[in-house]
């Protein structure tokens, strides 16, 4: 086997383990609240983050500005946990990648507990030698919401989809 081929291999492997870092860094900026390190997971400019029912954004600071609106709260307590990637790296600057996605949310001030059940769909690009999210989508496959009151759990929802709206 040649330089050039093994040094080929290495650098894919190399991208494919800095693609799960970056992800993992995106799951866990989100779970410590930090939007800056939340936004720094995607391309500066124009990019394409659908996230269903909480929104299309077409520029990284417009998912910021929800997320550190909806939560960034000492009520809200999540927990984001990335499994099965399935990441395919195209050439030196282009990466598709599948996650799974454990979602738990704690809401102590409406007393509710929300899971569900994803998967993301992302594009990666190589930016200055460090790869970033270039488009996004999560497809939510289940969900559960629960009501806790007086040291009881009541289920108000459970299926595929779940929206504030459904509710009422």
């Amino acid at each position: 086997m040649s330089i050039a081929v093994l040094e080929a291999r290495v650098r894919a492997l190399e991208d494919l383990e800095a693609i799960r870092t970056l992800k993992a860094h995106y799951f866990l900026s989100c779970d410590r609240k930090d939007p800056q390190a939340v936004a720094a997971c995607f391309m500066p400019g124009e990019v394409l983050i659908d996230y269903g029912a909480i929104g299309v954004f077409h520029h990284r600071d417009e998912l910021v500005e929800l997320f550190t609106r909806m939560a960034c709260h000492e009520h809200i307590v999540e927990m984001h946990h990335g499994v099965n990637p399935c990441i395919t790296v195209a050439d030196d600057s282009h990466a598709h990648g599948t996650w799974g996605l454990f979602y738990h949310q704690i809401n102590t001030r409406e007393r509710t507990v929300t899971q569900l059940g994803a998967y993301y769909e992302d594009d990666y690009r190589k930016l200055d030698g460090a790869w970033k999210i270039a488009n996004t989508r999560c497809v939510v496959t289940s969900t559960l919401v629960s009501e806790l009151s007086e040291g009881l759990e009541k289920i108000v929802f459970a299926g595929r989809r779940f929206s504030p709206q459904e509710r009422a």
